[in-house]
């Protein structure tokens, strides 16, 4: 019988002594939304977390959080679309704690409306820049810091929109799908070296950010029901499976994209079932 992996041993989801990077780890609102969800979903398992957000405000709430928990965090303000900004974030990790072993991505804006003949072309630019090159520019600093330690994991956050067509604008959807491809890119480019990327795709879950948006409890009412479970996801749904997908217990995962939509991605939500007639066949 071949032996249990090392990893196996103890708790496979356990991140003490390991450093976590997480963008987009503040929220615009109050409330749990995905990337505070998963910085405290990581410190709660024993990470040190670098909090990451454009507002540093945004950022020190959610370090609050987790270290009214007992947990430890700092937080950090950065445009993650700049490359200076980038490795400045990264840079702040290794000198608080010596390390870095985990990446979340979850920096992203709906961007301009639109389709391909009358979207703006100077707002497409910039969502371009904050939605994908933010996850190249993240990884270019932190891919280097990882391969120090043997290894490590980087998790991006797409959307189910990525995964199929229907979004009534072009820029959310297309940079939603980028992820995914340079998702899988990654994890062949860096496989070698220990490093496993993987995508979470998050459906319709009710987070502050939607919640400011002004949605009507009917509209709250559709996205619930337009799924297989129909049932409403938060931001926590999404933190578990992006701790889980950078936890041991998922070692031997990479290039991999997750939809947490509670089925919706399944497109089998609202096809009727056929009606039996009584007769054998």
């Amino acid at each position: 019988m071949n032996e249990a992996p090392r990893a196996a041993v103890g708790d496979r989801r356990d991140f003490s002594e390991r450093v976590a990077i997480v963008t987009g780890g503040g929220s615009r609102a109050a409330g749990i939304g995905n990337g505070r969800a998963a910085a405290i979903l990581f410190a709660r398992r024993g990470a040190r977390v670098l909090v990451v957000d454009v507002e540093r405000p945004a950022a020190a709430d959610t370090v609050a959080m987790i270290e009214g928990e007992g947990g430890e965090a700092f937080a950090q303000a950065a445009d993650v679309s700049r490359p200076a900004d980038c490795e400045a974030v990264v840079q702040a990790a290794i000198e608080r704690w010596g390390r870095l072993d985990v990446l979340v991505n979850n920096v992203g804006i709906s961007g301009p409306p639109g389709t391909a003949i009358d979207v703006d072309l100077e707002a497409w630019e910039h969502a371009m820049r904050v939605n994908v090159g933010s996850v190249m520019l993240m990884s270019r600093y932190a891919i280097p810091e990882m391969t120090r330690n043997g290894g490590g994991a980087i998790v991006n956050l797409s959307s189910i929109a990525g995964l199929a067509g229907g979004h009534p604008s072009l820029l959310y959807p297309t940079s939603k799908a980028a992820i995914v491809g340079m998702t899988r890119a990654m994890a062949a480019h860096h496989g070698p070296q220990g490093i496993r990327v993987n995508c979470v795709a998050p459906g319709m879950v009710y987070t502050p950010m939607v919640a400011s948006r002004g949605m009507t409890p009917e509209q709250r009412e559709a996205r619930r029901m337009g799924s297989l479970l129909q049932t409403e996801g938060s931001g926590w749904d999404i933190g578990e499976a992006v701790v889980y997908l950078a936890s041991d217990a998922a070692r031997w995962i990479t290039g991999v994209v997750l939809p947490v939509d509670a089925g919706a991605s399944a497109g089998m939500a609202r096809m009727p079932v056929p009606a039996s007639d009584g007769k054998r066949r």
